[in-house]
């Protein structure tokens, strides 16, 4: 499924290098990514995503994100830990977008049981860190991703949209989705059973070991 080779992630200001994968084959699942802030997990997703760049080669589903990009951005969703969306733009406007970018299906029941139905036609402008988060990942489940990443995607939420949330995770998994997580918050276990997980530690990506 995702496929990551010589992996460096450096910024121009230092020559240190913020994570190193040296080779990583991760085959469909759900994947838990840990580590302490700063360790260059939101680098290491924000890369897969294709948003910044890196040294080295990552292909999803045998796309190459540098040679064939088009087809590699509809096969990779993410959302962002602290989502920001232009303010003039609706969530329905930008529901719309996503999904004529995507295609595929919109996630409507995970619409529904987040409560995003109730704010989505008013402009992000009004929106709270909780009602962006929940527009942040309708967006994320939409179309027919191969590959969902979601960074941090608990911080923001209520109790009762966690829940919802985890419950897709393991819904959308059974039906062929792969999520890679980042979160500081254990995972419930009773609802998301993990793949593997992995810790970031002095710049490495590695197994973690119980």
């Amino acid at each position: 499924m995702l496929s990551i080779r010589n992996f460096n992630k450096r910024y121009p200001a230092s020559e240190m290098p913020v994570l190193e994968v040296p080779s990583l084959s991760l085959a469909p699942g759900i994947y838990w990514i840990k580590g302490e802030n700063g360790s260059g997990k939101t680098s290491l997703i924000k890369s897969i995503a294709g948003l910044v760049p890196f040294e080295g080669s990552i292909e999803v589903t045998g796309l190459d994100i540098r040679l064939q990009r088009m087809a590699y951005c509809k096969a990779v969703n993410y959302a962002a830990a602290e989502p920001q969306y232009p303010g003039f733009l609706t969530g329905a406007e930008l529901l719309d977008f996503y999904h004529a970018a995507k295609g595929g299906n919109l996630p409507l029941q995970l619409m529904e049981a987040l409560g995003t139905t109730h704010f989505i036609n008013s402009k992000t402008a009004v929106y709270s860190s909780g009602m962006m988060k929940k527009l942040s990942l309708a967006l994320a489940f939409t179309g027919e991703p191969a590959l969902i990443l979601l960074d941090e995607p608990f911080i923001a939420l209520d109790i009762a949209a966690v829940e919802v949330l985890q419950k897709a995770i393991a819904a959308f998994s059974e039906k062929g989705f792969s999520f890679i997580i980042t979160s500081h918050q254990p995972l419930d276990q009773q609802l998301v059973h993990t793949t593997a997980t992995f810790v970031i530690k002095d710049r490495l990506l590695l197994p973690e070991t119980v």
